[in-house]
């Protein structure tokens, strides 16, 4: 029987039963065809060459899309395994997925991989990629699977798993064939290994099997992929980029914070310059919450465990908390790892009405997650950190109102920070990992959604990825060199105030249940000030720099009047240094440059004669000598006025 595929565009087309994906793909068009690395078909990716099962939609998948590269780099793991199992005949592999930007594949060969092995390994790669070796899928039985993989243990774990994620009971198995190598695979994967035309491996790193400090330590290869050379090569040239900015080498160059051993994995300690760039920050936080009806809240750090047993954390989220804590005649008492429950207390201190709401909460709580050690990165996710929260009590009738609000808020406090391009995850609910009513999520969800298309926000569903209290809406932003970062969240809650019994008198007498919105603008101030510092390599906007300007005399007999400047600039609210040292004036201007000091001021002997100054902006090269004191000290405070 014949097939018909529906193309994209709606248009229908009848095809020979048995046609594969690359001939309908050579049907539309030669250049399609050369870019072609698979086709979809209602919905599931398929090889190229692999004979289409039925009609339906169907869309060919090319390798500049980002589909398209996430089968290249699928592919390239796969080679990566076929490599190291040829030099290293006696390791056993486990899983190579591909991931943003990459991939990587995990191995046991019984040490660390060295530089050099790294190089052997990528050397053995392009032989193989030259080779141009086909990749051949091919069902078999579990049974099959089993004997084929006896010797890699990984393997037959995920074999032997009940997981739908990996080899559910009842589903085929599917391996993938080239040159006499085997993996254990679902596909789909590039034709042949010569579509893999650029091809790079990055490092190596220690990595428990599936994250787990309790299982074995295995060795993880990162590596990238892209669909030609130029591609690569802009990608390595943004992370070069990253590496200049990575906030954990910058944040000891500039004094802003550091990370000492002593402390332990994922805490940092705050410098004063760092201290300073926080409370900028967080006043700007406490601005806008005022500005938005938000009434501030202060709560402990710990709790009798028998709350977080109602709010639900201990049964979905006690891995990401502290042990108990036995106190007050065995009462055991948990480390906060998030402060919602404590503003339902708030709200529940006393009786409430819906003259009462919507009744806003805000606090810079502090905050602490048991974070795996091999999870832990910098402040970007760090195991002691400070949240943003905000709880809002809202009626039915007010939700969608509230959303709006807080949807703007969060796009306001984001631009104010210098980030102009946003998109957004629609996380929706987990079966497996939720409380409460399917319906009311479904309601909850449809909120959110409504918010999002009614503000235009480009946005993707992430199915299962909702809170287990409710569903979320994630606020991603792109940095100065492209990257994505997930900063805002707002989510709706119809369980919490259930679970705790809330409610508020309605206008008829009537006893109802408010509805919750959580909503975090910054996320954790100290994950934003990550996000920050690399968005600005540093060199934050004059009104966030912790100090926005360095004087420089050129000599101890100028050092009077560096004080006099220090003076004017401080009581018009500047942020202002002397530098004292004993170094030549070229010295001192390249530290200040370093330390990405928005601007220096150098002071002589005209300048005393004068009351004048030299100013010299940071990133520009010349510097403006002669320019009156009066006239700098009003030029640096438009030039530091920040967002109000």
């Amino acid at each position: 029987m014949p097939i018909e595929l529906e193309y994209p565009d709606g248009s229908r087309h009848t095809f020979p039963d048995g046609t594969t994906g690359f001939e309908v793909a050579q049907s539309i068009g030669p250049r399609l065809a050369a870019a072609a690395v698979a086709v979809e078909l209602d919905g599931q990716l398929l090889d190229l060459h692999r004979p289409l099962p039925s009609g339906g939609k169907f869309s060919v998948v090319t390798d500049s899309s980002e589909q398209g590269r996430s089968i290249l780099r699928h592919s390239a793991a796969h080679v990566l395994a076929q490599a190291v199992l040829s030099l290293f005949p006696d390791a056993t592999f486990a899983i190579g997925p591909p991931i943003e930007d990459g991939f990587y594949y995990d191995f046991d060969i019984g040490r660390p991989f060295t530089p050099e092995d790294l190089e052997r390994i990528e050397a053995k790669m392009m032989e193989i990629i030259a080779a141009d070796q086909p990749f051949v899928r091919e069902a078999i039985s579990r049974e099959e699977a089993l004997e084929l993989f006896a010797d890699h243990p990984f393997k037959l774990e995920i074999i032997r798993s009940t997981e739908p994620s990996e080899v559910a009971p009842g589903e085929e198995v599917t391996v993938y064939r080239n040159n006499g190598f085997v993996d254990l695979c679902r596909g789909p994967h590039v034709p042949s290994t010569g579509r893999l035309k650029a091809v790079k491996l990055l490092r190596t790193a220690g990595a428990y099997w599936r994250g787990d400090e309790k299982n074995p330590q295995l060795q993880r290869i990162y590596g990238t992929a892209w669909e030609d050379r130029r591609a690569l090569e802009a990608y390595l040239h943004r992370l070069e980029e990253a590496e200049k900015r990575d906030h954990r080498r910058l944040g000891p160059e500039l004094d802003l914070f550091s990370f000492p051993s002593e402390l332990g994995a994922g805490l940092a300690v705050w410098h004063g310059k760092g201290g300073m760039l926080r409370k900028l920050i967080e006043d700007h936080s406490r601005r806008l919450h005022e500005r938005f009806g938000f009434e501030f809240v202060f709560t402990p750090h710990l709790a009798r465990s028998e709350l977080w047993r109602i709010s639900g954390h201990l049964d979905f989220y006690a891995d990401a908390m502290y042990p108990g804590i036995e106190l007050d005649n065995d009462q055991e008492y948990r480390v906060k790892p998030m402060n919602c429950p404590f503003h339902i207390l708030i709200y529940k201190s006393r009786a409430r009405s819906y003259r009462d709401l919507p009744m806003r909460l805000s606090e810079l709580g502090g905050v602490y997650r048991y974070e795996r050690s091999g999870v832990i990165h910098g402040l970007l996710r760090a195991r002691g950190f400070t949240q943003d929260d905000s709880h809002t009590f809202t009626t039915r009738e007010g939700l969608r109102a509230e959303l709006d609000m807080h949807l703007e808020f969060v796009t306001q406090w984001l631009h104010d920070f210098g980030f102009d391009q946003f998109d957004a995850m629609l996380s929706t609910r987990d079966p497996s990992k939720s409380i409460g009513d399917e319906e009311l999520w479904d309601e909850a969800t449809e909120y959110l959604r409504r918010t999002l298309e009614a503000a235009g926000m480009d946005y993707q569903v992430e199915e299962g990825e909702g809170a287990f209290y409710g569903p979320k809406i994630d606020i991603n932003v792109r940095d100065a060199i492209g990257r994505r970062w997930q900063v805002s969240t707002i989510q709706v809650d119809f369980f919490l105030p259930d679970r705790f019994g809330l409610e508020y008198t309605s206008a008829d007498n009537r006893a109802e249940r408010p509805v919750m919105v959580h909503c975090a603008k910054a996320g954790s101030i100290e994950r934003f000030i990550g996000v920050l510092t690399e968005h600005y390599a540093g060199a934050f906007p004059m009104w966030l720099a912790p100090v926005q300007a360095t004087i420089v005399p050129v000599a101890d007999r100028h050092l009077d009047y560096a004080d006099t400047v220090q003076r004017r600039l401080r009581d018009a609210g500047l942020r202002v240094e002397v530098d004292r040292s004993g170094e030549t004036v070229g010295e001192k201007i390249r530290r200040a440059i370093t330390t990405k000091h928005p601007v220096v001021l150098v002071v002589g002997d005209k300048d005393v004669e004068a009351t004048t100054v030299g100013v010299r902006r940071y990133g520009e090269d010349s510097e403006r000598r002669g320019v009156p004191l009066d006239e700098a000290v009003a030029e640096l405070t438009e030039a530091a006025r920040g967002p109000r």
